[in-house]
């Protein structure tokens, strides 16, 4: 089936998972890639909500929210991601729950304070999209991605990905199984104009197997380049609303695709701060 980008099937997430700084008026912003994951787990006792609304070339779209939350402190993050899709094709239209991701990340090295940081992230892809509809991957899959981020000077920061994806028994529309696979890699640049306003290059890779027979499956490329801006607004409160814009534009294997991403994240202490 011909779909449109960032369609939801085995082998690549297309959520954007980031994390946190402690908040704090004046906090700058660092975490809140769109495409891309910093490796920046969550500080302790801070928690994240991050919403994010992808609009494809052809009427395709992709909602995503995800909570991240330190387990106590930032060594340990867990955060989970719900996908709301509208998948378009040649013959096909559907709208629905896509595949939940539970998510665990240890901070390996560093922190957002340092000037080099590395984050594994290790993933649960649940089977709760409709596979019939062609929303869902049908079955259990699993997710690894290592992020490393590095500070290149006072204006300058860095973020790569590296990952792979896979699902021991996809499934097709038809109920048809078979293993598939997927890989993924990304790089980004980010440029510090403000402490709260910041704009961004991403660019990411990605592969794909979808089902297509018994033991069959077809694999598939994408590539796109990304620009964007973010910026951020700190309260006394602590809470810190961080809004961004971005547009994906297809290049090579995804030449004329395109899409328009929003993002809207909001990040405050789990508890009011005693008197």
């Amino acid at each position: 089936m011909k779909t449109t980008v960032f369609k939801v099937m085995p082998g690549f997430l297309t959520w954007s998972l980031s994390t946190a700084l402690l908040l704090g008026q004046g906090t700058p912003v660092q975490d809140n890639s769109f495409l891309m994951e910093e490796a920046y787990n969550q500080e302790e006792g801070v928690v994240q909500h991050i919403n994010t609304f992808q609009r494809m070339r052809g009427g395709g779209w992709l909602a995503s929210f995800t909570q991240e939350w330190p387990v106590p402190r930032q060594t340990h993050q867990f955060s989970y991601t719900v996908p709301y899709t509208r998948v378009v094709g040649d013959s096909v239209s559907n709208a629905g729950l896509g595949d939940i991701a539970l998510n665990y990340r240890y901070q390996l090295a560093g922190s957002g304070q340092t000037k080099f940081a590395c984050a594994p992230r290790f993933s649960v892809l649940l089977p709760s999209g409709d596979y019939k509809r062609e929303i869902g991957s049908g079955g259990v899959g699993v997710q690894v991605n290592v992020a490393a981020s590095t500070v290149l000077s006072e204006k300058f920061v860095t973020h790569t990905n590296l990952g792979g994806t896979y699902f021991p028994s996809a499934k097709d529309a038809q109920g048809e199984k078979a293993a598939a696979r997927g890989a993924n890699a990304g790089q980004s640049l980010i440029w510090l104009i403000r402490n709260d306003l910041n704009a961004m290059l991403e660019a990411v890779w990605s592969y794909t197997q979808a089902v297509t027979a018994p033991g069959q499956t077809r694999g598939t490329h994408t590539f796109f380049m990304s620009p964007g801006i973010r910026w951020a607004f700190n309260s006394p409160t602590g809470l810190q609303i961080v809004p961004g814009i971005a547009v994906p534009l297809g290049v090579g294997p995804s030449r004329g695709d395109h899409a328009v991403l929003i993002y809207l994240s909001f990040e405050h202490p789990m508890r009011k701060p005693a008197r």
